[in-house]
């Protein structure tokens, strides 16, 4: 029979099991939970004032008006009953949270994220689900990591498994769920992480087909097939949706700067108020939902649609800049799809009829604009290639995206969102390769349970017992009156004279969940000694690591 203390010392391996396939499916589970109930509500409290889910154009202007202010209050009100200290939610908060707190998501911005979030998305702000998701999908995953005191590599693992569960039940996108996860929030690739995640997107998925169904969001979006002189203008439609990246970038971060100097309940105003007033003249702009960006795209009506673009833009920057509850990805999805819509217009100067060429452009232009603003070119193909579900658009996508994002990168100096909202903040997401090499092994895979521990009485048999086992790993305890300390016991082997003859080390201790890189912060700088491993008590040593096989594990060869 399995243990839960033999389950949790196979996941601190860094190695593909069948431990690890359950952790998945439990972590995928329970985010695509947490996913379904977060859409439920929203779709809820909109059915309350509107017919339809996001049909904010129904609304009377004066109700547009006061339907964000009103919001922001809500928002403002739950953060003052959680604390708004505890306002820390999103993408750059949960990849800074993963990279330094192996994704451990603290409760109270999760109950910020979930109602905020539902408020924010409601009520017409022009923000994305995917925000929330993210940050749902690694709380309600890590929940179970924390409780059964996993190893903290695998509590990471288990949070990349709730963001992808999360993300593939917010689009149904198992696919680029998985990328997404890959290529923004852990920034790595290794087989025994790509296979748990991927359970967890495909229960997200499933769980989300159940509840609502097969389609996918884009499907209404026909992707026609164009003749291949059109390739050449995509690449220059690359260059501007790179260019336009950059802008979107740069203003977001003024906005965040500049209205730093003012409290958050001010900003959070100031957002409802925008918000408001655009909606108020501009309903088409409220929200960051696709089917009224289609609607608007169909009509052809091209004035109202750079309306909408400019208006849309501004909100977005508006709504993420001054701290409303809620993800970039979404409008920037829009944005790029009016974006897309108007750069296949020039078309129709060469063309008799270029209007059937719209939707194929707006699903390009979602793609490029994705790839530049985040800084993910991968998980926009994939994105965008399953939201439509139409396969046939890798290769054009691809001329598209890679202009977009070098044009943005190397020659705007642009850099991902999430990574200058971090900079701005001040969250460290980086760490030296060693540390990350060792974060992927908990202490439970590499520990030598084969100790020996003396107490003050038995000291007098230490000597004994090392000269008949002389590199076996001995501990001493000295229990004092203020604590106890425990030291690490070993020959004195230098050559001077009256010197003692056992040498006694003090260590320190790090308990059952962490990982080797605690282990090397503790003894890198002497190079030399131990750490003991302990259960629910320092009192409870279960093992011991020494400096020799530390740097052992760390030199042996991987592939």
């Amino acid at each position: 029979m399995i243990t839960l203390a033999a389950f949790r010392q196979e996941l601190a391996y860094p190695r593909t099991s069948i431990q690890l396939c359950i952790l998945g499916i439990v972590g995928g589970v329970s985010a695509a939970t947490l996913i379904i109930l977060f859409r439920l509500c929203i779709e809820w409290l909109q059915l309350q004032y509107l017919s339809e889910v996001d049909h904010f154009a129904e609304l009377s202007p004066i109700y547009r008006l006061a339907m964000p202010i009103i919001a922001a209050v809500a928002i403002i009100f739950i953060a003052y009953l959680t604390g708004f200290k505890h306002y820390r939610m999103g993408i750059p908060f949960v990849i800074h949270r993963i990279k330094y707190y192996f994704g451990q998501i603290p409760s109270r911005t999760t109950i910020n994220q979930f109602l905020g979030g539902t408020i924010a998305l409601a009520s017409g702000f022009s923000v994305g689900r995917e925000g929330p998701s993210v940050h749902l999908g690694a709380a309600g995953s890590s929940f179970f990591g924390q409780w059964l005191k996993l190893p903290y590599n695998s509590i990471r693992i288990l949070s990349g498994c709730g963001i992808a569960a999360g993300i593939s039940a917010s689009f149904n996108t198992p696919f680029a769920a998985v990328i997404f996860v890959m290529e923004v929030v852990l920034r790595e690739y290794k087989i025994h992480i790509f296979i748990p995640i991927m359970l967890a997107a495909a229960c997200g998925s499933v769980m989300t087909r159940l509840v609502f169904g097969s389609t996918h969001e884009l499907s209404f979006i026909q992707f026609t097939e164009f003749s291949h002189w059109i390739y050449l203008y995509l690449i220059l439609c690359g260059i501007i949706l790179g260019g336009l990246a950059s802008v979107f970038n740069n203003l977001l971060m003024q906005v965040i700067r500049g209205f730093n100097r003012f409290n958050m309940i001010r900003r959070l105003l100031i957002a409802g108020v925008i918000t408001g007033i655009v909606g108020f003249y501009l309903p088409e702009a409220l929200g960051a939902h696709f089917n009224s960006a289609d609607t608007l795209i169909s009509n052809q009506q091209y004035s109202v649609l750079i309306a909408v673009l400019v208006a849309k833009f501004i909100l977005t920057i508006v709504a993420i800049g001054l701290g409303i509850p809620g993800g970039i990805m979404g409008p920037v999805f829009v944005i790029g799809m009016l974006s897309g819509a108007l750069l296949s217009s020039p078309l129709g100067l060469f063309m008799a009829d270029s209007s059937e060429l719209t939707g194929s452009f707006s699903l390009l232009g979602m793609a490029g604009l994705m790839a530049a603003v985040v800084h993910a070119p991968l998980a926009a193909l994939s994105a965008v290639m399953e939201l439509s579900f139409s396969p046939e658009l890798i290769l054009p996508a691809i001329l598209v995206i890679v202009p977009a994002y070098v044009t943005s990168t190397q020659y705007l100096g642009n850099s991902s969102i999430f990574i200058r909202q971090l900079d701005y903040q001040k969250l460290p997401y980086t760490s030296s390769s060693v540390i990350e090499s060792l974060q992927k092994t908990g202490v439970l895979a590499v520990m030598d349970k084969e100790f020996k521990l003396f107490k003050d009485a038995e000291k007098m048999h230490i000597m004994t017992f090392l000269e008949q086992a002389p590199t076996h790993p001995v501990i001493y305890c000295t229990d004092s009156s203020i604590d106890v300390q425990y030291s690490l016991v070993h020959f004195n082997v230098s050559l001077e004279k009256n010197s003692e003859a056992l040498i006694y080390s003090k260590i320190s201790g790090v308990g059952a969940q962490a990982t080797l890189a605690e282990v090397y912060e503790l003894l890198q700088s002497a190079r030399d000694g131990a750490v003991y491993v302990y259960g629910r008590t320092h009192s409870d040593i279960i093992g011991v690591i020494t400096w020799h096989k530390l740097r052992n594990y760390l030199h042996q060869a991987s592939y």
